[in-house]
């Protein structure tokens, strides 16, 4: 069984996004962190920001969202906030054109699923069959794995 089939996902592009990185033998994490983005007086969290993917291989965080413009905002805000408070962390931030490219170009469901109103639908079993063309483009994350070489390499230095 692969990860994506184990796991339950908030959103159909999650789960695709995450047959995908299956597909390539990206390991990955779904929502794995929370971080806190604002405390109250009294050290409580009053904002947090839990991406959806962790790609340990790339160091990398993928948000995806292909929801509404208002919450696209939210999201970018977020992700803006946790870049300053952790300069350390990289995340990335799919967008609904990012999300098509991809269905389009790794031969996913047709993006017709997301002309009615801009947003993907559940896990429902009427989902269209996921599907993968024969020959398979080489996934491009904007980044480069971490190699073993260089991490040894960037301890030693």
């Amino acid at each position: 069984m692969l990860p994506h089939e184990v796991v339950r996902f908030a959103h159909n592009s999650e789960r695709q996004f995450a047959k995908l990185l299956d597909f390539y033998g990206i390991a990955w994490d779904y929502e794995p962190r929370t971080f806190t983005l604002e405390s109250d007086r009294e050290g409580r969290p009053v904002q947090a920001f839990t991406p959806d993917f962790y790609l340990p291989a790339y160091d990398l965080y993928i948000e995806i969202t292909t929801l509404n413009q208002k919450l696209v905002t939210k999201k970018n805000r977020k992700a803006r906030r946790l870049v300053e408070l952790h300069p350390e962390v990289s995340i990335r931030v799919l967008y609904q054109r990012d999300y098509l490219n991809l269905l389009v170009k790794y031969g996913l469901e047709p993006p017709s699923q997301l002309a009615d109103a801009g947003v993907v639908g559940d896990d429902s079993a009427d989902a269209p069959p996921f599907s993968i063309a024969p020959a398979p483009v080489p996934l491009d994350l904007g980044r480069r794995p971490r190699s073993v070489a260089s991490d040894a390499a960037a301890e030693s230095a």
